[in-house]
């Protein structure tokens, strides 16, 4: 049986639906961020040293990291499900979205969110407003502009084809949703009609809104 750990409002919620798209039984282990510093707690270091969702077993394997999980699972239960052709053009679309999603899209959107805090508690009130003035210069010089061309580049592929690897839906979508949702709640979306389309795309797939009923709603 696989067990998923997952923390509450986090990356797992992807590994949630993954299951679901590809029907396998799981079960799940929730864990609670601690409500002031928002981090997992100290028993998910029983399960691997980092202490970081997501994570799953499944019999003697304990498998960290999303795109490894994502990997794993299709890898041993998917068949030929949710991966496209090995040699096509569309595998390797799938290949490299898979990767890229947290290999450069989440690095900024961690970034932005983390500066956003800069000006806020627990940070001490003495220095708030040097906090916001380095807060808003990284995100003026650096982030919004580095942000806009990620962005843009998803709008262009997008419009290009339904979903990342090409014309059918993919885990690398699954992968994805995860920027998707966090750019949709730290950017602006108003030019960007093909980024919205797929992120509707998702909400309507009743996998997607199983894994939301069982693991609870993102909150980015």
């Amino acid at each position: 049986m696989i067990t998923v750990h997952h923390l509450e409002n986090s990356r797992s919620q992807r590994i949630l639906w993954l299951l679901e798209e590809l029907g396998v039984e799981y079960e799940i282990r929730t864990y609670r961020r601690d409500p002031k510093t928002m981090l997992a707690p100290a028993e998910l270091k029983r399960i691997h040293p980092l202490g970081k969702s997501p994570i799953i077993t499944d019999d003697a394997h304990t498998v960290a990291e999303s795109g490894a999980i994502v990997e794993y699972l299709v890898s041993r239960y998917g068949g030929d499900a949710l991966v496209p052709e090995a040699g096509t053009p569309e595998r390797l679309r799938y290949t490299y979205w898979l990767h890229y999603a947290e290999g450069s899209a989440m690095p900024l959107l961690v970034m932005k969110l983390v500066f956003s805090k800069l000006g806020k508690p627990p940070v001490p009130a003495v220095i708030r407003p040097i906090g916001r003035l380095l807060a808003n210069g990284a995100r003026q010089k650096f982030l919004d502009p580095q942000l806009g061309l990620h962005l843009d580049y998803w709008e262009s592929e997008l419009r290009q084809h339904p979903w990342f690897a090409g014309d059918e839906f993919s885990a690398a979508d699954i992968q994805m949703s995860f920027p998707l949702l966090a750019a949709e709640s730290r950017a602006d979306l108003a030019q960007r009609p093909n980024i919205k389309r797929v992120l509707q795309q998702i909400r309507d797939r009743p996998a997607y809104q199983r894994a939301i009923e069982k693991g609870g709603e993102f909150r980015l």
